[in-house]
């Protein structure tokens, strides 16, 4: 009976027990799964504090970047929109104007008829696309009375204008298109870099705000300090300023030539002085006010926005964003900045406030922020591009 007995195949169950072969594999498969859950890579480190901080920063200067690409781009919009309404107006009133000889020209046309005269000959000038082609081409010129002469050269004059003028419209029309597009993709720089600060900042919990706000406290700290060292600076070099010109008086060098020229100096500088404080003035006004991108007030400002109201203020008219107000004046050394001196931040010239004297300035920080007063190093960094004296 054993001889008949069928071989068991390796592998299969006895009793609900697995074989040593499969017992050994699933042992294995087992131990695998368990390393290979250990070996797993764990989460993304969390950023330092410190790194958040620099992290939040760089993304507020590339939406202040993207911010001023973006007022640059929306004036420019303006602008073209004038031109265009500017050319279609005047593309109607040609229109009217063409109309009109045509209406004179149907006339003649008409009287012609009805009294047997040249009828075709008029006929085909007024279904002709360029009169004065068949002008040249035929004599009826010759057979036009004065009047119906200069009503001719009316037509075609206008009729010239007419198109050249409806050729710029198009053109400006497609320009300003082109504009409108960049406009939008600049608005979303802006948006897209708030928001990723935004989400950044969304993240940390209440012992992080805490740690951050100390970092921001000891900038500040750093900056004031800084501050404090140009104002002794910028008082040394007025003071022997003052010295060396109380000399040179009492040496009797000033002639009549001399004090002439120094009164209209004086007489100079006191309406910039007078100018200057009627800015800051208008800046000290603003101050609590939120920033708000591509705001230019009343109740909002960007930094290149508020430093526009502020001169505009003064009755000194200032280009709308950094890179353009950045040439809009003088240049002057940072030792000798005086209160109203326009301060411009980064390599691209994204930032800008109003200087007020003793290393401390009026400005529209950045986005979450409000107008506010501190000192000209109040991001940490030598990051002052240059100042500029308006005028």
């Amino acid at each position: 009976m054993a001889s008949h007995r069928k071989a068991r195949p390796s592998g299969t169950r006895v009793a609900g027990i697995r074989t040593p072969a499969l017992a050994t594999a699933a042992l294995t498969s087992v131990a695998l799964l368990s390393q290979t859950a250990n070996a797993a890579p764990s989460a993304e480190p969390r950023p330092s504090i410190e790194e958040v901080s620099k992290k939040v920063d760089d993304l507020y200067h590339q939406a202040e970047t993207a911010t001023d690409k973006y007022n640059a781009t929306r004036e420019k919009a303006a602008q073209q929109r004038k031109r265009v309404d500017t050319l279609l107006d005047d593309v109607a009133r040609r229109t009217d104007k063409l109309n009109t000889a045509r209406e004179e020209l149907g006339s003649f046309a008409a009287a012609q008829y009805r009294t047997g005269a040249a009828a075709p000959d008029t006929a085909t000038l007024l279904l002709a696309d360029n009169p004065q082609d068949y002008f040249d081409q035929t004599q009826l010129m010759s057979r036009l009375t004065t009047r119906q002469k200069a009503a001719v050269d009316d037509y075609i004059t206008e009729q010239a204008a007419t198109t050249k003028k409806r050729t710029e419209a198009t053109e400006s029309l497609e320009t300003l298109t082109a504009s409108q597009k960049a406009l939008k993709t600049s608005k979303a720089a802006v948006q897209q870099k708030l928001t990723e600060a935004r989400d950044l900042l969304s993240k940390l919990n209440a012992e992080d705000k805490a740690r951050l706000a100390a970092i921001e406290k000891k900038k500040q700290e750093q900056a004031a300090a800084k501050a404090a060292e140009l104002a002794r600076q910028q008082a040394a070099a007025e003071k022997a300023a003052q010295q060396q010109s109380s000399s040179g008086t009492a040496s009797g060098s000033s002639g009549s030539s001399s004090g002439s020229t120094s009164e209209s100096t004086s007489g100079s500088t006191s309406t910039d002085s007078s100018k200057a404080a009627q800015a800051l003035a208008f800046a000290r006004a603003q101050i609590g006010k939120p920033y708000v991108w591509g705001a230019t007030g009343p109740d909002s400002y960007d930094c290149s926005g508020l430093t526009q109201a502020a001169w505009k203020a003064a009755g000194v008219s200032l280009p709308r964003v950094t890179y353009d107000q950045v040439n809009a004046g003088t240049t002057v050394s940072l030792a000798d900045a005086r209160p109203g001196d326009l301060v411009f931040f980064y390599d691209d010239i994204s930032h800008v406030g109003l200087y007020i004297g003793d290393g401390m300035m009026i400005h529209a920080p950045k986005p979450g922020a409000y107008v506010r007063e501190e000192s000209i190093y109040y991001d940490g960094t030598s990051a002052i591009h240059s100042v500029v004296r308006p005028g």
